[in-house]
Parts: C-alpha cells; sequence; structure tokens
C-alpha cells in the first residue's frame, strides 16, 4: 500500500487531537498547572556536548511505514535501559496513531531516566509545548517543513519561558530560513515527512549551509557506528537513533553494543 502524505495527513490528524485536548483542558488552566509546577528542565545540549556517545537514544514502538516495530516495547524498562547504558538523553515519540506511543510515555520517562527527555511528535501548537512542560519534557522537537517561522517562533516563546530547549529539525536547504536565532540545537533530519524514505546524503550535503556556531544533530538512517562516526567528523555533536535499537528485542543492549562495539583481534 502507497504511503498517502504523512505530512499532510499528520497535521491534519493532530489538529483534531489537539481541540479534542483543547476542550477538556483549556489552555488557559493548562498554562497554571505548568507554572505551578516549577520544574527546571535539564539541558539537552549540555548533555550531548558533554558526553562521548551523543546519542539521543529514541522510544517508539511503531513508525508509519513499520507497523510492529516493537509494539510490545515498555517504555519504563527500555528508557530506563537507555539511560543506564550511556544515552546521553532520550527521545519519546508520543504519537498514538502513528507511532503507538502515548503522552504518558513522557511522564514515564521523567520518573525512571535522570537524562533529558526530548518530546518527538508532530508539534503544530503552543498548547503542545505546555503539555510537554507538564508532562516532564526537557526539550521539544519541531518540524520547519511543519510551520511557519512564526510559528516556530511563538512556540519557541513558551519553550524557553518554561526553561525548556528546541531542537528545530530541518530537512532541505529551503528551510534554513526559518531558524531563528534562539534555537538551542538544529537536527538535520535525512527523512522526507511526506513519504517517510531515508536519503542518507541529507545529513552531510545540509552540513555546510547550516549557522557554524549552532549545536547540530544528526537524525534518520544511522544503523552503525561507522554512520555515528562519519557525521560526528563533519560537526555533528548529537545522533538521534530509533529504529536500529527499538527493532531488536532487548533495545538497551542493542544501543549499548552499538556504542561499544566489539574489538577485532587480528
Amino acid at each position: 500500500r502507497k504511503m498517502e502524505d504523512y505530512l499532510t495527513l499528520s497535521i491534519q490528524n493532530k489538529r483534531a487531537e489537539v481541540e479534542a485536548m483543547k476542550f477538556a483542558v483549556g489552555e488557559s488552566q493548562l498554562f497554571d498547572l505548568a507554572r505551578r509546577q516549577r520544574r527546571t528542565p535539564l539541558s539537552l545540549k549540555g548533555a550531548v556536548k558533554g558526553n562521548y556517545s551523543g546519542i539521543i537514544a529514541e522510544f517508539k514502538r511503531r513508525t508509519p511505514l513499520q507497523s510492529h516495530l516493537n509494539p510490545q516495547a515498555c517504555a519504563s524498562s527500555t528508557i530506563k535501559g537507555f539511560a543506564l547504558n550511556g544515552a546521553s538523553a532520550v527521545a519519546v515519540v508520543t504519537d498514538t496513531r502513528f507511532y503507538g506511543g502515548a503522552i504518558t510515555d513522557l511522564a514515564t520517562a521523567s520518573h525512571v531516566a535522570n537524562i533529558p527527555i526530548l518530546r518527538v511528535d508532530m508539534l503544530i501548537d503552543k498548547y503542545q509545548i505546555l503539555e510537554s512542560y507538564v508532562y516532564g519534557a526537557d526539550a521539544v522537537l519541531l518540524f520547519a517543513e511543519a510551520l511557519s517561522r512564526d510559528e516556530i517562533e511563538a512556540m519557541m516563546v513558551v519553550a524557553h519561558r518554561f526553561g525548556m530547549e528546541v531542537v528545530l529539525a530541518v530537512g532541505s536547504p529551503g528551510e534554513i530560513a526559518k531558524i531563528p536565532a534562539c534555537t538551542d540545537i538544529i537536527a538535520v533530519n535525512s527523512r522526507n515527512l511526506h513519504t517517510q524514505t531515508i536519503n542518507r546524503d541529507t545529513a552531510y550535503n545540509m552540513m555546510s549551509r547550516l549557522p557554524a556556531d549552532a549545536t547540530k544533530v544528526a537524525m534518520s538512517g544511522i544503523c552503525s557506528h561507522n554512520d555515528l562516526h562519519r557525521l560526528r567528523t563533519i560537526g555533528y555533536s548529537g545522533f538521534i537513533i530509533g529504529e536500529t535499537f527499538m527493532k531488536k528485542d532487548y533495545p538497551a543492549l542493542a544501543m549499548h553494543n552499538f556504542i561499544n562495539p566489539p574489538k577485532i583481534d587480528f
């Protein structure tokens, strides 16, 4: 079955979800809830730069193209395992329809991991930024392709007000103009948001076009220690890696082996 335009579907689905949530808990109510929490988020940027692996291990149960990646994966034990085995941070995919995630996975992560937690979802509304904070996220991922520059800036203002960092994902040279000066981390996404296919050259081709002083993270299509090494060599400090670990029975062990490849004696 041909994948329909995932980006369009995802945004439509998320708009409906957000409207339903606003109906249940109003935006001003959620804002008050966030303000009362007074939690100081951890720095994702600091964690990525201060960790030798730079790996942001991504927890997700399925993808739009792989409906059974790891459907029974337990958020608590997997995320705890990532934290104990050398991940610099954890990314939690909270979308339910396409990824089998839940906003409660974010809360679980914040209880079991003492490293920064990045919320990954189709974030299109300031409401979701407040929600991310309330549920324990330290940082949020925004997709430049899904938002206007004004929307990106407005969502960043809310994130920064609560001390969360923003990772802005770009996938083509045309999206670079949308990067605000106050962006904490720029992620280059090698996955096409419309088709979900991966072009590994994206991470290499985009590097020279990005602001030189920005903290840069590569995401999608990182399958081996060699991929990671090559990306680090050209200037990436962080790596969001999901499927490579999640398709294994023990994702945390898969990550451990990825970070510590066996030494071969000749």
